[in-house]
């Protein structure tokens, strides 16, 4: 797929300035850029949702090529498992066809040719043979349950459930669409650890190209190998996977950053040179010569999203060794039990991540721990001297839409701390008149960042983060996460951000239907057990399956033996049926040649020879007769296989 000359403005803002680039199988690329710059714009152009000023599209014929979008998303008012067979929506026209064929041969009259219906219905059968789709049943179920849904929740309608598990669902549907080339925008946003591991696996064994927006580095770096940085409306590509594009634009902004330097030298000695002769008639041509040359300077930026932030957290206050101790931790909603006598110590200066399946209890274990749940059983303590920052997934919206955002952080601040309140939010990227703008037209990720801030005004010892990175870029990211690496304090977070994980949990709770486990070590040591973990399940999931499909009669049996046994019973049959009327019709072609002879004059004239031939024709026509109507059985038999394989 080319994509040539793409423009498009709103307003006097350009987002698409002349983007060209190719796409094919073999792509796996990530679009990086700065919020806002234009990244989920482009691929709504690319996926023809969204008409450029200009655009120049050739693509293979038939390419199939799908978009996720990162909101908005619409579903049909049907079952979860019903809005993901919609993936294969696409054969609808061609079973529509071979239901037309299926009619069309059974009310064929005499002598109309048959060979061509038969031959289209063999090509369809071999495309939706080839496409999977006879299998689909398996296919959407192995999918949804990849992407964290229950065998029961398959049957439940999409709208009952919130925006993040709809997204799944979305998702869930373009996977099975099988595309020849997928355009995914934040996928992994409101993915858990499970899920993204899911997710990261199934691409790298997806065989056409992707194109992802993706704010996890570690998801970037196992799916793609290589960037496409959207920039001030231009499009520049770099080869390797996300770290390795960071690496050389760390070396290219290092020398933008040095001409940066020189070209603000010679545009402030111009400005000099302007105003100290700007009213001198002996040098206006100079002054008007270096006034344009001023205007025609194409002023050297660095790209936002590449911008280094720095912030610290201030000192924690000194606390004991045991900064927490949970005994006897029990917490249930009715029949839901979500942790029984769970007891567990957590120590000075550890980094604790908490992680599982979304409702496996992580948000409601950190809000016990920072004191805003109290009604569980057991006992919950902190240690000596311990002092809370707690930062939780709504944080966001606690903040008063009628305040600006340097009002928002004055209403919380010590008098002393006033007069650094500036530089703190320039730290954040809330420079200039940005600190004037009202948090109720905030983006998300500049809601997140004012909430983390807040949590810098009062010194902790004891941080405990909720997602801190949603809707934070990599950049943002990275900013924090090297602030939390540099406290002193202790850390238990919750995050489905395998970068942000693995650079900085020292110690991993894995919350899940067979209750909480503990991994000590690594990042890597856990996701491999992870998985280890899944693939053991999957195993006996297929095992019951298995055993379920062995007690089940059923012409519509799912099992591809079964399934190919019936479509070589079909094909066999089809020729069974053609070779009837094959036969029939040349029958009927020798009772026309006895019509022909029967009526000349000198054989209707001789009774004994056309007494033969009418005894000859009437045996014929039986024969005929009797072939015909094998041939209706047989087709209507042929439509009844047809009808239970689909």
């Amino acid at each position: 797929m080319q994509i040539q000359g793409a423009s498009l403005a709103f307003a006097e803002r350009e987002i698409l300035k002349d983007v060209s680039f190719t796409m094919d199988s073999n792509t796996r690329a990530a679009l990086a850029g700065a919020n806002g710059c234009g990244k989920s714009t482009l691929l709504k152009v690319i996926s023809g949702l969204l008409e450029a000023d200009s655009l120049s599209v050739s693509k293979t014929k038939g390419m199939l090529v799908s978009y996720l979008p990162q909101s908005d998303i619409v579903l049909p008012d049907v079952s979860v498992y019903e809005a993901a067979e919609e993936g294969y929506i696409r054969f609808k026209a061609l079973l529509e066809e071979l239901d037309r064929i299926g009619q069309e041969l059974g009310g064929l009259n005499e002598g109309e040719t048959y060979h061509h219906l038969v031959d289209r219905m063999n090509e369809i059968h071999e495309v939706l043979e080839d496409s999977g789709y006879y299998q689909r049943k398996t296919r959407i179920e192995q999918i949804l349950s990849g992407l964290g849904f229950k065998e029961k929740d398959f049957s439940r309608p999409c709208h009952v459930f919130s925006g993040g598990w709809q997204m799944r669902i979305a998702l869930s549907k373009i996977l099975i669409e099988n595309p020849d080339i997928m355009l995914l925008d934040e996928p992994t946003n409101y993915l858990d650890i499970e899920a993204t591991l899911w997710l990261k696996n199934y691409l790298k064994g997806f065989h056409g190209g992707v194109m992802l927006v993706s704010h996890d580095q570690d998801f970037l770096d196992d799916t793609i190998d290589c960037v496409y940085e959207l920039f001030r409306g231009k499009l520049t590509r770099y080869q390797g996977n996300y770290t390795q594009y960071i690496k050389t634009r760390e070396m290219e902004i290092e020398q933008l950053e040095k001409a940066y330097q020189i070209q603000q030298q010679e545009i402030e000695k111009t400005e000099e040179f302007i105003e100290r002769f700007r009213y001198k008639a002996t040098k206006s041509k100079q002054v008007q010569s270096r006034i344009k040359a001023l205007e025609k300077i194409d002023i050297i930026e660095i790209p936002e999203h590449l911008k280094k932030l720095h912030f610290s957290f201030p000192p924690a206050p000194h606390s004991g060794n045991d900064v927490m101790i949970i005994e006897h931790l029990g917490k249930a909603f009715k029949d839901n039990v979500i942790y029984k006598d769970f007891s567990f110590l957590v120590k000075k200066k550890e980094r604790l991540a908490i992680a599982g399946r979304n409702g496996a209890g992580k948000t409601t274990l950190l809000r016990i721990l920072a004191g805003v749940d109290s009604d569980y059983s057991g006992t919950v303590r902190d240690g000596a001297g311990v002092k809370k920052g707690y930062f939780a997934q709504d944080n966001a919206d606690s903040l008063n839409p009628s305040y600006t955002v340097l009002e928002e952080l004055e209403a919380i601040a010590d008098t002393k701390d006033l007069p650094k309140l500036r530089t703190l939010l320039g730290s954040f990227l809330f420079q200039d008149d940005d600190v004037f703008k009202k948090t109720s037209v905030l983006s998300g990720g500049e809601k997140s960042r004012l909430s983390l801030m807040k949590i810098l005004l009062h010194p902790a010892n004891l941080l405990l983060l909720d997602e801190p990175t949603n809707h934070l870029d990599i950049n943002a990211k990275q900013m924090l996460l090297e602030a939390i690496k540099a406290y002193d304090g202790t850390v238990i977070f919750v995050s489905h951000d395998t970068h942000f994980i693995k650079n900085l949990a020292t110690r991993i709770l894995y919350l899940s239907e067979d209750g909480p486990e503990f991994f000590e070590g690594d990042y890597d040591y856990f996701s491999y057990k992870l998985e280890e973990k899944e693939a053991k399940l999957s195993i006996v999931k297929e095992k019951q399956k298995d055993v379920t499909k062995a007690s089940e009669v059923s012409i519509k049996a799912q099992d591809h033996k079964e399934q190919k046994a019936q479509r070589n019973l079909i094909q066999k049959k089809e020729k069974e049926a053609q070779a009837l009327l094959d036969r029939c019709e040349a029958i009927r072609s020798e009772i026309r040649s006895l019509d022909e002879e029967i009526s000349k004059p000198e054989v209707y004239s001789d009774s004994i020879k056309v007494t033969k031939l009418l005894k000859e024709k009437e045996e014929k026509e039986k024969m005929a007769d009797e072939l015909e109507e094998n041939w209706l059985m047989l087709s209507e038999e042929l439509e009844e296989l047809k009808s239970s394989a689909l």
